[in-house]
């Protein structure tokens, strides 16, 4: 099928964008992004009476998801940070990248449809080089079977599926399915973005997801709950943006693991909705498990313009009875004040999102570290910053540099985070102010943010960027280790476009004209939401709500597919009941420092291999540092034949243990698997056959999607032992059998025998749940699932 017609299939006739249709359409139905508020009151005055003290806005959009609150707390109440709580989510969303493996997990549990409503959003595959209609013609065809597999077990299992253009996820679930007080999962970690709808988003790996999808109770550990309280007023050049970079500086990218960022304060009521949600977004870069905020005017008026009074009218109701902000008096595990007044724009980076340097000092601090004096690109858009005020306010910029007869210094790129916002830019001339300049706008798509870039100006060598995306990773968004992403806000990035130079600061210093005069922006200013409306675009790309299963359908999975591949059920560690002992396992290799799930999972050009397990995992912690030689995607051999190399790289030595029959385990660093959910980066590792990770502390999602994949995660007791047990040590555990039979008080100890025949034991802890601890007997949370499905 050529690429013309493969376009064809997935855009209406004609031109690829549609005539706009406007926002003066009828409501959009919303029965099914409703959430049943008297359930959840009724459900949170259950809980009261058990708990009897205020609780927080959190807290009770948690507790009121509680799958059985009658029973579901036992008898000594809820504890944060301590209680397993199993909930209920109402929404289920997945971007293409990660709904490939999750869908291929919930296919094998064997249910004709999902237990709550889903959606597929077409985001993360789409490559951006040349420009919007292009790029998304090229990447149609060039993934069209894992779309085509998509959009066939969309149909078959009743679930929406948004077509490739239509935007990106967290944009899109801003835009139709977020409320306030509902509680949803996503298959992707910036989920909490919808946080900005006063609601709980969570990212998750598939195999929560699934949990959701078949109905089985999703469980979390009852969050800390962070109180943030917001007071005073952003300055002109300061944006919602420069808060969260603000914010990130403080808590670092550790600061917010296990814990709720709970906004509130006079400050919140002058923020947009979508600037909630940016803030919301960039949580995920301290490891938050989302963020929040009480239900204001301003969301109401958002849910008013995207055609969703009922909900409005309906929340309205909700926050009357108390529901949608935190009671008086309740109590936060820690209390942050901010002062909007005193917010700055910020910028953050390199390689970190938690380094944040007030613009004011940005050009001492490129300066310190002997960095070349120019910007090499500048984007803005990405889930995180692509709303209207955005636009607006760029375009603004724009409009002022045009008339003093200036154009961007370097390539300037836009991504618009939805169909809706892009059809709006256009017809209010946005797109038109930003090409004006020199600016080229992409597909409604991740694109550069999330590796999707087919960058030609610079594709080697030290150089910076600057961008208002959320992460800044090592080589994550060109495949360039050198290239140093600066995150600021769309403002920021724009004004520092039209000089080029990183010691730029609009909002003090003036630009030289051909003239020889001097030219110095005016503070930038935009519309919250449009006056005229939202414009739809192409409708098209609309899916009905909610549709019936049709089951006669087949799921479309070629055979000799190098996309897709279907799962095979990992096997139990334990091979009888009498034993319930990890096997012996061999140490592949102790991770130095920073290890993302960028380092253990790249994505990029391997995002093309999601759906298939085998070809993927060939990445497995490719840009990893070996900590006993500094060297990257290096592993030592210890049991190697003579005539094969004592080194190889990491996946190349974890293959040779999986075709041995060799378990292995990992020691690991600080805050293991930051970054993204993707599963793949717990999937990889246990598809090569390891068994247990020990580190000094895991990200969240990370250490959750191990245990869905029947991995067991360790804490080092005692931080200093992470240095004592080295490649092809051989390690087994004492305590997970009592552990495993529910002994509540077993602890898990760790047997060490180097290479060189000294023996000794360490301690270490777990987070291990009752119900997480059946994952691992089973092998696999699914397994655990099928089994109590009755399926096999």
């Amino acid at each position: 099928m050529s690429s013309r017609a493969i376009l064809r299939r997935w855009a209406p006739p004609g031109r690829l964008r549609s005539l706009a249709t406007y926002a003066s359409a009828p409501e959009k139905p919303c029965s099914s992004i409703t959430p049943p508020y008297a359930a959840l009151l009724d459900n949170l005055t259950k809980i009261r009476k058990r708990l009897n003290r205020p609780l927080t806005l959190a807290e009770k959009i948690l507790y009121s998801h509680l799958y059985d609150p009658d029973n579901g707390i036992g008898g000594g109440g809820i504890q944060r940070g301590a209680t397993y709580l199993q909930l209920q989510p109402e929404r289920v969303a997945m971007q293409d990248a990660s709904a490939q493996m999750a869908l291929l997990q919930f296919m094998s549990a064997g249910l004709d449809r999902t237990a709550v409503p889903t959606s597929i959003h077409c985001d993360h595959l789409i490559q951006a080089s040349t420009g919007a209609d292009a790029d998304l013609q090229r990447s149609i065809a060039s993934n069209q079977e894992v779309f085509d597999f998509l959009e066939s077990a969309a149909k078959k299992y009743g679930i929406e599926f948004w077509r490739p253009g239509s935007g990106i996820i967290h944009q899109i679930v801003l835009e139709n399915y977020a409320a306030p007080g509902m509680l949803m999962l996503g298959t992707d970690s910036h989920t909490p973005n919808a946080g900005g709808l006063g609601m709980l988003a969570i990212g998750v790996g598939g195999a929560d997801a699934v949990d959701a999808m078949t109905g089985t109770p999703w469980e979390l550990k009852a969050p800390h709950v962070v109180g943030i309280h917001v007071t005073g007023k952003l300055n002109d050049w300061a944006t919602p943006k420069d808060l969260i970079l603000y914010l990130a500086g403080k808590l670092t990218v550790k600061g917010g693991t296990g814990r709720i960022l709970e906004y509130f304060g006079p400050g919140i009521l002058s923020q947009s909705c979508t600037g909630l949600a940016t803030i919301a977004n960039m949580g995920a870069e301290v490891g938050a498990t989302t963020s929040t905020f009480p239900y204001t005017p301003r969301m109401q008026a958002y849910l008013h313009a995207t055609r969703r009074g009922s909900v409005a009218r309906a929340a309205d109701e909700a926050a009357a009875k108390g529901f949608l902000s935190a009671d008086a008096g309740a109590e936060y595990d820690e209390l942050i004040e901010i002062d909007l007044s005193s917010i700055e724009p910020t910028i953050n980076g390199p390689f970190t999102p938690d380094l944040a340097t007030p613009l004011s000092k940005f050009a001492s601090f490129v300066q310190e570290n002997g960095w070349e004096d120019r910007i090499s690109a500048s984007l803005i858009g990405s889930c995180t910053n692509s709303s209207y005020e955005d636009m607006t306010r760029v375009a603004d910029l724009a409009q002022q540099a045009r008339a003093a007869g200036l154009s961007s210094k370097v390539p300037f790129l836009c991504t618009p985070g939805s169909e809706q916002i892009r059809a709006t830019m256009e017809r209010d001339k946005i797109t038109g102010a930003l090409e004006d300049v020199g600016a080229v706008v992409l597909a409604n798509a991740c694109g550069p943010c999330i590796g999707q870039w087919k960058r030609e100006d610079t594709k080697e060598g030290a150089n910076a960027i600057l961008t208002s995306f959320n992460r800044n990773f090592k080589s994550r968004n060109d495949g360039n280790g050198l290239t140093m992403n600066f995150l600021a806000s769309p403002t920021i990035v724009t004004a520092m476009a039209f000089s080029g130079k990183l010691s730029f600061n609009p909002v003090t210093d003036s630009l030289k004209l051909p003239s020889g005069e001097s030219f110095k922006f005016n503070p930038p200013s935009g519309e919250d939401l449009p006056s005229s409306g939202f414009a739809l675009g192409d409708i098209t790309y609309q899916p009905t709500p909610v549709p019936d299963p049709q089951p006669e359908t087949e799921v479309i999975i070629r055979e000799d597919s190098q996309r897709l591949e279907g799962l095979e059920p990992f096997p139990s560690h334990f091979k009888n009941d009498s034993i319930l002992e990890l096997p012996q396992m061999k140490v592949l290799m102790r991770v130095r420092g920073k290890c993302t799930t960028d380092h253990i999972s790249a994505a990029g050009p391997w995002l093309k291999y999601k759906g298939h397990l085998s070809n993927i995992s060939e990445n497995l912690l490719i840009t990893a540092v070996n900590d006993e030689n500094g060297e990257v995607n290096v592993a030592f051999d210890h049991d190697h034949e003579r005539t094969q190399p004592a080194v190889d790289t990491i996946p190349g030595v974890a293959k040779k243990f999986r075709e041995r029959g060799q378990p292995w385990a990992l020691i690991v660093d600080e805050n293991y698997g930051e970054g993204s959910a993707r599963e793949h980066a717990a999937l990889q590792p246990r598809f090569y056959g390891c068994a247990m990770i020990i580190a000094r502390s895991f990200a969240r999602i990370h250490e959750t999607n191990l245990k869905k994949q029947g991995v067991l995660p360790l804490w080092f007791a005692d931080k200093n032992d992470y240095g004592r047990i080295g490649s092809g040590a051989v390690i087994q555990t004492i305590g997970v059998h009592d552990l495993v039979l529910g002994n509540p008080d077993a602890t898990v100890r760790v047997k060490v025998t180097t290479p060189a025949g000294e023996s000794f034991e360490i301690s270490t802890k777990h987070t291990m749940s009752s119900d997480q601890l059946k994952w691992l007997r089973a092998g696999s949370a699914l397994n655990h699932i099928r089994s109590q499905l009755g399926k096999r």
